[in-house]
């Protein structure tokens, strides 16, 4: 059995309750929400803060407003909550979708949205017991010197695991931290850089508050696909989130398309507007669009699946995807 180390749990109930207790016990203290990824990496010993601050009971983190222009989501609002809000289904359907495919439903109602977008990154050598990794030396990303991935010890390349954020991204939304040393904004797109072993900007003092997402236009379509190896729980072997902006002839007037879990940060797939952009999304639109995305990503063995099936995955799913969002043909008179 896995037993957790000893801590102390501070439940605040304000925000500057909360940012008071970071600032005061440092280093050793951690913000917690729903806990579903932080509690088994402790019982790993992958964290081993001896102050939990939990964000639960912090009103400014919950809420969902959708107004004419933006959405604002509290930040401790469950992925349950995200993934069954019928004007997130309606208005961002990508977004609720992803938060839908979470894990499972025991997990979706306790884990929440900034949980999600602040996901640790997973590797195959690294969410693994304290006996088995010190077995094998340990690892860069966690008391060690060396990649075993990669063979040499420079970069970690543990693999973004999260679903929401590729969304997020092609949504364009921002981020709202806070910190004993102030508020910024960061937008989802420049949250994340590639590091495996830290993959965010946010400081371990910061606390993410909320996301916000400008309402896109009717004539903005959103699509999501999540490959795992079982149809729930699992963690995802890939995602392909992308929006794409369609006339009414279904020309591409804007495609933004992102492909999640293969590395340390969800990757922009770039060169669109050359072979998308002022053209019909016709078949083989879609069919360049998928071969840009294979050509641009490169799986590693950082996940327990062979890379090369899962980089052969990548235009069938990316095609998946850009199909749901063609605009549906008319129906017969």
């Amino acid at each position: 059995m896995l037993r957790l180390h000893e801590y102390r749990y501070h439940r605040p109930t304000s925000l500057g309750e909360a940012l008071a207790l970071l600032e005061e016990h440092g280093p050793s203290a951690m913000p917690i929400a729903g806990g579903t990824d932080l509690m088994p990496n402790m019982k790993h010993r992958l964290f081993t803060p001896a102050h939990l601050v939990a964000l639960k009971r912090i009103p400014e983190l919950h809420g969902i407003d959708v107004g004419e222009r933006e959405v604002r989501i509290g930040a401790a609002e469950t992925l349950a909550a995200i993934a069954r809000h019928p004007l997130l289904r309606d208005r961002l359907p990508s977004l609720a979708t992803a938060a839908g495919l979470v894990a499972g439903p025991q997990l979706r109602n306790m884990g929440t949205l900034g949980g999600n977008v602040c996901l640790d990154t997973r590797c195959t050598y690294y969410n693994q017991t304290l006996f088995w990794r010190s077995a094998l030396g340990f690892c860069l990303k966690k008391d060690g010197d060396v990649c075993h991935v990669t063979k040499v010890g420079k970069k970690c390349v543990a693999a973004h695991s999260a679903d929401t954020p590729p969304v997020l991204i092609t949504l364009g939304a921002t981020l709202d931290l806070v910190s004993p040393r102030g508020e910024r904004s960061v937008p989802v797109a420049d949250f994340f850089v590639a590091d495996g072993v830290r993959n965010t900007v946010r400081e371990p003092d910061e606390i993410v508050v909320a996301v916000r997402i400008p309402v896109p236009p009717p004539t903005t379509h959103t699509a999501f696909q999540k490959l795992r190896q079982r149809g729930s729980i699992d963690f995802p072997l890939l995602n392909v989130a992308l929006a794409v902006d369609l006339d009414e002839g279904d020309v591409v007037r804007d495609l933004r398309l992102v492909v999640s879990a293969l590395g340390a940060r969800p990757r922009v797939v770039a060169g669109l507007d050359k072979i998308a952009v002022g053209r019909r999304l016709d078949d083989d639109v879609v069919d360049a669009v998928a071969r840009r995305a294979f050509d641009q990503c490169h799986p590693l063995t950082n996940i327990t699946v062979d890379p090369e099936w899962r980089r052969a995955m990548v235009p069938v799913h990316v095609r998946r995807a850009l199909l749901a969002a063609r605009t549906p043909a008319p129906a017969a008179p």
